[in-house]
């Protein structure tokens, strides 16, 4: 990437990553296999993102409505979370790459909630990209407990009522110490947020690309990073143009 497309690389980026499924299925293969290619996706986006200077990698690995899916493909998923971090976690901690975790961990396996915190734990020092895998994640169950944390507090009289402001529903997010993302990628050409990051997402730009996630590459990367470097960010004010428009 050039000097000047660095000086314009958003600091966090966000990933849906979608259609592992259908990959797999115009290839006449089981759905695993989708699966199992998406993580070499991974595996090249967290490089290619740490290689463009981005500081935050937020990818949407499992939301909580994918319970609904056959037991068979959720224990997959499971499983090659487990492969991933077995195999990856000690190149990225070699990479000074942090790992972090949002969503319920409440309902998990233990041996998938030990795992998810034995990641942490490990790069927890670590100071170059930061990671964060959303793992039974779903945006409006997040609001909901930053939402019931407030409402406990409330209810002890630790707080009124009254002071609750956006600051402090922020801060009872899984994301409380993540700045909110710059960009918002989906992958496979759907144009939604389907329960992902609906707060943070305020004033993100979203960008719809439609490759496949197992398609996805690190040249479908930087041309993401390279457009966002056009838009004109407002977040709600006037346009850089505009006011010199108007001086």
């Amino acid at each position: 990437m050039s000097t000047v497309e660095k000086r314009a690389v958003p600091e966090h980026v966000a990933i849906i990553m979608d259609g592992n499924g259908r990959w797999a299925n115009a290839r006449g293969l089981p759905r695993t296999f989708g699966h199992r290619k998406g993580v070499e996706a991974v595996r090249e986006t967290v490089r290619a993102a740490a290689e463009a200077g981005v500081r935050y990698l937020t990818l949407f690995a499992f939301s909580s409505e994918n319970w609904r899916r056959p037991e068979a493909e959720i224990n997959d998923l499971f499983g090659l979370l487990k492969t991933f971090i077995r195999r990856d976690l000690a190149e990225l901690h070699r990479e000074n790459v942090r790992i972090r975790i949002i969503g319920d961990r409440t309902s998990l396996r233990e041996d998938i909630r030990s795992l998810l915190l034995e990641a942490e734990e490990t790069t927890r020092g670590n100071s170059s990209l930061t990671v964060v895998i959303a793992f039974n994640y779903g945006s409006r169950d997040e609001i909901a407990r930053a939402a019931a944390s407030l409402a406990a507090d409330v209810a002890a009289g630790r707080l009124n009522a009254s002071d609750i402001n956006a600051q402090m529903i922020d801060e009872r997010l899984d994301t409380a110490d993540i700045p909110d993302p710059d960009l918002i990628i989906r992958t496979s050409g759907e144009e939604r947020l389907s329960n992902f990051l609906l707060w943070q997402a305020a004033y993100a730009e979203l960008m719809f690309v439609p490759d496949l996630w197992p398609d996805f590459t690190r040249e479908v990367f930087f041309a993401a990073l390279e457009r966002f470097s056009a838009r004109d960010r407002r977040f709600g004010g006037l346009s850089a143009k505009a006011v010199a428009l108007g001086s």
